[in-house]
């Protein structure tokens, strides 16, 4: 028991300095505070790694020592049924678990062709290809 608290003591102090060092880099948009904030929470909740071995938290290891996480809202019954339909008309349902082929795989000529995204005209992509050479983006021929 005594091992565990100090493990959680560890673990505590190695996340403090490394969110003191990203909290110190000029790329992130966030404060010292923030960082520090985000921390004490992340202790508060039990989000910290304290099994490096498996990759578990603390409120997975010790979950009646944390509160619970809130529930995340599911989808209603219509919309599953909705998805199921859409899935079915276009054959995107798999025939068995094996093979994990779908129906419109196996049988393409029975279902609607799936939407492809509209491409870039070949004026575009010779304009974007010169915008690149002329910015220096991409070298020229022989100027390598």
């Amino acid at each position: 028991m005594k091992s565990t608290y100090l493990s959680i003591l560890a673990v505590t102090i190695a996340a403090f300095t490394a969110g003191q060092a990203v909290a110190a880099d000029a790329s992130t948009a966030l404060s010292r505070e923030q960082v520090q904030a985000e921390l004490a929470q992340a202790v508060r909740t039990g989000d910290i790694v304290i099994d490096h071995e498996t990759g578990r938290k603390a409120n997975e290891v010790f979950p009646g020592s944390y509160p619970a996480r809130a529930a995340v809202q599911g989808k209603t019954r219509e919309q599953v049924k909705a998805e199921l339909a859409e899935a079915i008309r276009t054959g995107d349902v798999p025939v068995d678990g094996v093979s994990g082929l779908k129906m419109n795989e196996l049988f393409p000529g029975n279902y609607p062709a799936p939407a492809t995204a509209q491409g870039r005209s070949r004026e575009e992509v010779q304009a974007e290809l010169m915008n690149a050479i002329r910015s220096g983006a991409l070298p020229v021929h022989g100027s390598v």
